[in-house]
């Protein structure tokens, strides 16, 4: 499998995130709600999910990309830091939607911090999700069953 990632130089922010099990250039977009500890060796429990998704879809790879940038494996340390976003965050979403045959919202309830969903709606158009949440925000992949297909968001 191929590993790549691109962070900030202090590591603190990962903007990037793929993984190709197949040649072609199928491949399918995830936009989370922030990097957790996944890297360019090991995978975590959501890129697990979204490469198991990814795989049963039919797509030879997948991005893996957040609305905030910043690493923290707790929703409230992301949220309590001064920047979460990251400065180049949406030029690398940007980037990655353009080489995504799909790209699947997944950020859960906490994407209505700072209205940063709603931005990343606007920046991001054509987006799917897997499932809404009762309040309309997109389910996150790990809380979601496995056989769920992307439909409009």
């Amino acid at each position: 499998m191929i590993k790549e990632t691109i962070f900030s130089p202090c590591r603190n922010y990962r903007y990037t995130l793929y993984r190709e099990w197949a040649p072609g250039d199928k491949v399918v977009m995830f936009v989370g709600l922030n990097p957790s500890t996944a890297d360019e060796v090991q995978n975590d429990p959501t890129v697990r999910r979204c490469i198991n998704y990814a795989k049963g879809w039919g797509y030879d790879g997948m991005y893996m990309a957040n609305i905030f940038a910043f690493r923290a494996t707790d929703p409230a340390v992301m949220k309590a830091h001064h920047e979460p976003v990251g400065r180049e965050n949406d030029h690398y979403l940007q980037q990655m939607a353009q080489s995504s045959s799909v790209i699947v919202a997944a950020w859960g309830t906490h994407g209505a911090h700072l209205g940063r969903g709603d931005e990343v709606k606007k920046l991001i158009r054509g987006l799917h999700c897997l499932r809404l949440t009762k309040d309309g925000h997109p389910g996150h992949p790990l809380y979601l069953p496995k056989n769920l297909m992307p439909v409009k968001f």
